[in-house]
């Protein structure tokens, strides 16, 4: 079979959007199909084009066996909603002017969002060349940026969602990463029989248990702390001022250190009210390389995942959860819904209401007095994804998606 992926982000950026289709892509290739992807230079989350691909237009590469197509790219920071919109605008005409030619003769197109606008270019190619496309669905989107207050004009929503139902329509099939996403759009006229579940994973032999590094713990100072991890996107979905007011409350406490790891529109923010409250018991790093990233996991006592209160991130599964438990961090979650039930099946985490800081404090103090709960937590975790949530699993489960469009 071959495959072509559309995505605005890919390896080597970190995140989940990259993480899901990269590891995908490279699994796709290990079961004998050939795949091209078209997409950005990397410069997700910070919009610096990362090292070794400055000043270039256009350029293929292969990473993985995957064959990777990177268009002339506008890029910009993770933040102000006027900036991504045309960076998503752009990558969607250069995905369409320099990719149609690359993806030609394709079996099958797979297109990634957020945002519509990298579907409205899959859509396109797929007319003009005769391939069906596959609507993967990262978030729900208008919906998402409806409920965080982001978008707010009527006549603008009402524009966007007519336009995620013609997409969703014309798609040969759609894939949701939760239930409920599967759910919501059946519930809006999209035909079930067309609608799948392949969710959020982990590479388990990336993320896994390792000893902690003594020398990444004296090189930021952390050695003999109690290390509570927040690795990810610091955006509006997050509640980590939450995560700071945590802190506050555990100041107290010298052997609890929190570590902040990641960029996105509320760091500088972050940042500002840490230093204003005067708190010496967290430190921020900007984004790491992918590869380093199971390293910070594995130094940290406990990893946070927390989520907004607000009523569609119940239906949210964060992708991050899979990587932690695949390293056998124990977990102080605070979510509700979809994700809340993954946790409690998977027993490798402590519950606690959305941005409910003295929850998430009581939480960690928990697991500071009692390792041995944390270990078996860990373990619990990485038994659970392992079984449940291998990207080398779903990556087949994907597959036989295409197969199904490829016989209509």
């Amino acid at each position: 079979m071959k495959i072509a992926v559309i995505t605005h982000y890919y390896s080597p950026e970190t995140g989940a959007p990259s993480a899901r289709l990269s590891e995908m892509s490279r699994e796709w290739v290990r079961n004998g199909h050939q795949v091209t992807v078209v997409t950005n230079f990397p410069n997700h989350p910070t919009g610096e084009i990362h090292k070794g691909y400055e000043g270039k237009s256009f350029m293929v590469e292969t990473l993985d066996g995957v064959r990777v197509v990177r268009c002339r790219t506008l890029a910009t920071p993770n933040k102000g909603l006027v900036f991504k919109t045309l960076a998503h605008l752009y990558f969607m005409v250069m995905s369409v002017f320099q990719g149609k030619q690359e993806i030609a003769g394709c079996d099958v197109i797979i297109v990634s969002s957020p945002t519509l606008f990298s579907v409205v270019g899959a859509w396109w190619l797929g007319l003009r060349l005769g391939i069906p496309y596959v609507f993967d669905v990262r978030d729900l989107w208008p919906g998402i940026f409806v409920e965080l207050g982001v978008l707010k004009n009527r006549f603008v929503i009402w524009g966007l969602e007519r336009l995620e139902l013609f997409l969703y329509n014309k798609s040969s099939a759609v894939v949701t990463v939760t239930r409920a996403f599967k759910a919501d759009i059946a519930n809006r006229g999209v035909p079930e029989t067309k609608i799948h579940f392949v969710p959020n994973g982990v590479d388990v032999a990336r993320y896994a248990a390792s000893p902690k590094s003594t020398e990444l713990a004296m090189r930021l100072g952390l050695e003999g702390k109690f290390i509570v991890l927040y690795c990810g996107a610091h955006g509006i979905s997050h509640a980590l001022g939450k995560i700071v007011d945590t802190a506050e409350l555990l100041k107290g406490d010298r052997d609890v250190h929190f570590l902040f790891v990641g960029d996105g529109a509320e760091r500088e923010q972050l940042i500002a009210r840490t230093k204003q409250r005067g708190l010496g018991n967290v430190t921020f790093l900007p984004s790491q390389a992918k590869d380093e990233i199971p390293r910070f996991y594995n130094l940290a006592d406990v990893c946070l995942v927390p989520l907004r209160n607000i009523p569609m991130f119940r239906t949210f599964i964060p992708s991050k959860m899979f990587e932690i438990m695949g390293c056998e961090r124990p977990i102080v979650a605070s979510v509700e819904g979809e994700s809340e039930e993954i946790f409690r099946l998977a027993e490798s985490a402590i519950v606690v209401p959305p941005e409910d800081s003295a929850a998430i404090a009581r939480g960690i103090i928990t697991l500071k007095g009692d390792s041995a709960l944390g270990r078996r937590m860990g373990a619990s975790g990485r038994r659970y994804v392992v079984a449940n949530f291998s990207r080398e699993l779903l990556a087949r489960n994907y597959l036989d998606v295409f197969a199904g469009v490829l016989k209509k």
